[in-house]
């Protein structure tokens, strides 16, 4: 007579977002059923974070006023 054992195992994995395709983040929010509703103001600062990002500019400030925008509070 077997057996049977389940054995489940979680590990931790940096990847870098970068080497993902944009289409399948895409398919991931969407399958995912995640909506982003952001007023002019702060699609104006996602707008000016990824800019900056994509030169390797500095976005710290926009980034704390976006979280803050939306949470309402900073670390």
């Amino acid at each position: 007579m077997s057996r049977y054992i389940t054995v489940e195992k979680y590990i931790d994995v940096e990847i870098d977002l970068d080497e993902i395709d944009d289409d399948d983040l895409v398919k991931e929010i969407e399958r995912r059923n995640i909506s982003f509703n952001a007023s002019d103001s702060d699609r104006t600062l996602l707008e000016t974070i990824y800019l900056k990002r994509r030169v390797g500019n500095d976005y710290q400030q926009e980034l704390d006023q976006l979280i803050y925008n939306a949470l309402g509070k900073i670390i």
